[in-house]
């Protein structure tokens, strides 16, 4: 019954990876027809705050489908989850929540609650980070470890 799922389980990791390519080649479409886009619009090869900031946005998205798929490799490979990797990950999606931050679409109190809870989230994983890579060793979960 176990090599049931474990082969189930790798089937469903085969699809998710497949069907992350297909959004990443999307992404990635998506992305250079922007940059096109927003270069040839007036003023030429200029690019306007909230052009760049779209751009930028879609370029960490990009990345951020990148590293997720690194994940599910690293997964589908070793069956071992790298934390490190995913905590950079969340680091990496947090930062482009800061850069696609839009202060005039919340009122002040509910914009200020927000920046509190972003920051509390930015140091509370950069203090994981930090203490991932103080350890030393590669964090990970696997089918041979037993707690």
């Amino acid at each position: 019954m176990i090599e049931i799922v474990n082969k189930f389980e790798k089937i469903v990791y085969v699809l998710l990876m497949a069907f992350l390519m297909v959004v990443l080649t999307a992404s990635l479409v998506e992305l250079v027809w922007y940059i096109f886009r927003s270069l040839t619009n007036d003023p030429l090869y200029l690019l306007e705050s909230h052009e760049l900031i779209a751009v930028l946005g879609a370029f960490l998205l990009v990345l951020i489908g990148v590293e997720l798929l690194d994940t599910i490799k690293a997964y589908f490979s070793e069956n071992t989850i790298h934390v490190e990797i995913v905590v950079l990950l969340a680091i990496i999606a947090i930062a482009r929540k800061v850069i696609l931050l839009d202060p005039t679409s919340v009122s002040g109190v509910d914009f200020g609650f927000e920046l509190m809870g972003i920051g509390v989230v930015v140091v509370g994983l950069a203090s994981g980070y930090y203490l991932i890579k103080k350890a030393g060793i590669t964090i990970g979960t696997s089918e041979n470890e037993h707690k």
